[in-house]
């Protein structure tokens, strides 16, 4: 029997093998596919461009019906990679409201929740890894 999932694998452009990977990654990893874009504002603060989607952070849609609209996220499905964000919800025929369920890439942080030390810590090193790689180079210098 072929393993389920390899940690060697590095892409493929067969969108199977994109479905299989993903169907099978552990939660670990599908934690990190969880990310989703910052707002310009986060951006210039943390210098980081994504960053994984928690509950408690507030979120625009971008994409879909709902775009334009914000709020909390409420749960986050690890499983299926998706967000249930508070406030929208789908009317059904017989009157019921039903919560919608949103793919994390088509949603932007606009804040983050930063009660979790270890979230804001790695926030913090993570953007000045960035900062730091991006410093501008001396006029004598050249490019390698």
């Amino acid at each position: 029997m072929k393993q389920k999932f390899s940690t060697k694998w590095k892409g493929s452009k067969q969108p199977r093998k994109q479905r299989k990977y993903l169907a099978n990654a552990p939660l670990h990893i599908k934690q990190k596919l969880i990310s989703s874009q910052l707002s310009k504002t986060l951006r210039e603060k943390y210098g980081k461009r994504n960053f994984p989607v928690r509950k408690g952070d507030i979120v625009k849609i971008m994409i879909g019906e709902f775009r334009t609209k914000t709020g909390g996220v409420l749960t986050v499905d690890r499983k299926k990679l998706r967000v249930n964000i508070e406030g929208i919800y789908r009317t059904k025929n017989d009157g019921s409201k039903v919560e919608v369920w949103v793919n994390t890439s088509n949603i932007q942080i606009q804040e983050l929740n930063l009660e979790d030390k270890k979230r804001k810590e790695a926030l913090e090193r993570k953007g000045a890894e960035m900062k730091i790689k991006k410093l501008p180079k001396k006029q004598g210098e050249k490019n390698a």
